[in-house]
């Protein structure tokens, strides 16, 4: 763990100097079985949000990091595991000038998603557990694994295709017959 990280991964802004802080952290297995079990997941095998933040203007602060992790799903379409390793930078821009949203208002997406307001403590295990919910693949499947069609009609009638209820390939198919109709 860099020597800048404090044990609690809180770090008070208005108490880090000016330069970059360097941080990481590594929850250990129970940490990770809670978040195993918050996130829905099978398991959660390896885990590390490490980067830094430092000073950006007068009052901004940039964290630049990197998570890393190894989960285990359950597969959309069979139950088995499907395990997925994820490497994704995270970069949030803390902000006084950013607007804090009242709880339960609307809020429009901002053309800055990076962008978050300045807090008085940063809490790294909080932004490692959203880094991690926004990294997941949301329809993990298996190798192989394919969704099938499903087609149900009452006894003695076809069900309908996804073909049938394209509009235009009827008219596909009847230029078609009006091309061969011509030429013969």
């Amino acid at each position: 763990m860099p020597e800048d990280t404090p044990p609690s991964g809180l770090l008070r802004l208005s108490h880090l100097k000016r330069r970059a802080t360097a941080f990481e952290i590594v929850p250990d297995a129970p940490a990770r079985r809670v978040l195993s079990e918050a996130l829905g997941l099978l398991d959660l095998r390896k885990l590390r949000l490490s980067g830094q933040i430092a000073a950006e203007g007068a009052h901004d602060w940039l964290l630049t990091a990197t998570l890393g992790a190894t989960v285990v799903q359950p597969c959309v379409v069979t139950l088995d595991p499907v395990t997925t390793r994820i490497d994704e930078p995270v970069t949030r821009r803390y902000s006084p000038d950013a607007d804090t949203p009242a709880p339960g208002e609307e809020v429009e997406m901002p053309e800055d998603d990076t962008l978050e307001p300045l807090p008085e403590v940063l809490d790294l295990h909080a932004l490692l557990a959203e880094a991690l919910a926004l990294a997941l693949p949301q329809f993990p499947r298996g190798d192989g694994a394919e969704l099938g069609a499903v087609g149900a009609a009452p006894e003695g009638v076809t069900p309908i295709a996804d073909e049938d209820t394209r509009p235009f390939a009827g008219l596909a198919a009847l230029r078609d017959k009006l091309d061969s109709g011509d030429k013969g």
